[in-house]
């Protein structure tokens, strides 16, 4: 006798659908959530002129970045020294510097590696962005979309606070330059 064994059915997000949380300095749709996949958090990403997440390390989670409209500065090594407040000088042991990136590109990011992005140009930039364990990048962008929604600069103590309590190591300033 052969026993048949049910399986889930697969899951289909269409353009322009999931949760959206918006401040002046982010805009982030929730794509894939951790109620949806054991793998991953899933989300797009809009980054307005002017944003910078600053560099930052997770000692746990593995992340993918792919670059869908526009264009953002991207970092993703271990510098020689972590110094100043500005990741865009810093050089990895083989030389390697922080990149230009364009539509298409790829950037993954394993556990303990420094990374950030930044948006200097003067239009908005679009990227798909994947957290590996989930549910963690939800609840955290859920929290800092709303320090962020606050209006006036950055509250930089309150985003230490929640960084600190979501495996995330700043590095440099978080800053939006509107």
């Amino acid at each position: 006798m052969t026993s048949h064994v049910r399986t889930p059915d697969g899951l289909l997000v269409p353009k322009g659908h999931g949760r959206t949380l918006r401040a002046a300095a982010q805009q982030v749709t929730f794509k894939v959530t951790g109620d949806m996949s054991r793998v991953s958090s899933s989300f797009e990403v809009v980054v307005p002129p002017g944003f910078d997440v600053g560099a930052h390390v997770h000692a746990r989670s593995e992340e993918l970045f792919y670059v869908l409209e526009g264009e953002l500065d991207m970092l993703a090594f271990e510098p020689r020294v972590r110094t100043g407040d500005d990741w865009r000088h810093w050089e990895s042991r083989s030389g390697r510097r922080s990149v230009h990136a364009g539509p298409g590109t790829v950037v993954v990011v394993p556990p303990g590696c420094p990374h950030a992005f930044a948006n200097r140009t003067g239009e908005p930039a679009r990227m798909f962005f994947q957290a590996s364990p989930p549910p963690d990048h939800e609840r955290y962008f859920e929290e800092l979309i709303e320090i962020l929604d606050a209006g006036g600069p950055p509250d930089h103590e309150a985003i230490a606070e929640l960084r600190a309590r979501y495996d995330i190591e700043q590095l440099t300033p978080l800053r939006h330059e509107a």
